[in-house]
C-alpha cells in the first residue's frame, strides 16, 4: 500500500499571518496520509490545527488534548500534533522536558493508526531540546523515543517523525539510524532521506528568511544549513512480518509562494510502500 509522510515546523504564529492559510493549500495539494506537526499552537483562543486541516478530510489531535498538564510557553511555541488519513487512536503522550532541558513544550504524542486491510500502526510526532548545546539531552530524549516504541509497537513498522533540532551527525540521531550506541542501548530505524532524499536536504536554510531571523538570533553564524527535520522507520527485526520501503523524500515548503514562505522550516515529504508480508508457504 502506498502511504505518504509528512514532517512539518509550523513555527506556531510568527512571521506572516497568511502562512496558515498557505500551509493549508499546500496540505490539500500534497494530500499527506500521516503528518507530524511542530510548533501547533492551540488554546482556547486559537485552534491551528483546526486551521490547518481544513478540507483535508485528516483527523487530527494535538498534544493539549492529551496531556494532564499544559507545559509552559506552549501558548507561544505550541506544540506537537498529528494527522492520519484514519482515526487514530493515542497511545502515549511523553513529555520530554529534562532536568537541564525545561523549556521544551514540545511533548511526543504516539498515535495508533489502523491502516485498512494492512495493519495497525504506532505513528510518533516527535520534537527534542532545541539548544545548540543541548545534544546530551537529545540523547536521553532519543533514547526514552525508542522505549515509547518498544511499548505500543503495532505490526506495521513504526514512523517517528519531526524537528529533532540535530544534524545526522550528531549522536542521538545516529543512534536513531543504528550507527552508534548511547549508555549500552542501542536502536535502529531508517533516515528515509538517507535512503531516498536527493542532495543535503537542509530543513533549516538562511535562504529562507524566515529561518535567517531565527539563526541570527541562535546561530550569529553567516551562511547557516542544518537537516535537523526527519522521518524514521521501524526495521525489519522489530517487524519481521511486514515491510516498509522508502520510495522517495524530498523537500515540501522549501519555496515561497505569492511571496510568502510556509515556515522557517522546510518540510519532508516521503512516499512508502508499506505492508505485511506475504506467507508463500
Amino acid at each position: 500500500m502506498h502511504l505518504r509522510v509528512l514532517a512539518i515546523n509550523t513555527w506556531n504564529t510568527a512571521g506572516d499571518p497568511r502562512r496558515i492559510e498557505l500551509l493549508n493549500s499546500e496540505l490539500r495539494r500534497l494530500a499527506p496520509d500521516l503528518i507530524a506537526f511542530e510548533e501547533v499552537i492551540q488554546t482556547s483562543e486559537l485552534n491551528q490545527l483546526d486551521q490547518l486541516l481544513i478540507g483535508t478530510g485528516l483527523h487530527g489531535t494535538h498534544q493539549v488534548e492529551a496531556m494532564s498538564s499544559t507545559p509552559p510557553w506552549v501558548e507561544r511555541y505550541g506544540g506537537s500534533a498529528v494527522a492520519t488519513r484514519w482515526p487514530h487512536r493515542v497511545a502515549e503522550v511523553l513529555d520530554l522536558r529534562l532536568s537541564d532541558a525545561q523549556d521544551v513544550p514540545w511533548a511526543t504524542l504516539a498515535v495508533s493508526v489502523p491502516i485498512p486491510n494492512v495493519g495497525e500502526l504506532l505513528f510518533v510526532s516527535a520534537s527534542t531540546s532545541w539548544r545548540l548545546e543541548a545534544e546530551s539531552a537529545r540523547e536521553r530524549q532519543a533514547v526514552a523515543l525508542s522505549d515509547l516504541d518498544a511499548r505500543h509497537r503495532g505490526e506495521l513498522p513504526t514512523i517517528i517523525a519531526g524537528d529533532f533540532n540535530a544534524t545526522p551527525e550528531a549522536s542521538s540521531i545516529r543512534y536513531l539510524a543504528g550507527q552508534q550506541s548511547i549508555n549500552g542501548r542501542s536502536a535502529h530505524y531508517h533516515d528515509a532521506w538517507a535512503v531516498a532524499g536527493d542532495g543535503p536536504g537542509y530543513t533549516w536554510d538562511i535562504d529562507n528568511p524566515n529561518a535567517r531571523s531565527e539563526m541570527q538570533a541562535i546561530v550569529r553564524q553567516p551562511n547557516h544549513r542544518r537537516r535537523i527535520d526527519y522521518v524514521f522507520v521501524g526495521s525489519w527485526y522489530a517487524h519481521p512480518n511486514a515491510h516498509c520501503y522508502i520510495e522517495s523524500a524530498r523537500l515540501a515548503f522549501d519555496e515561497p509562494i505569492d511571496g510568502v514562505w510556509a515556515s522557517d522550516h522546510f518540510g519532508v515529504l516521503v512516499d512508502l510502500d508499506i505492508g505485511m508480508e506475504v506467507d508463500s508457504g
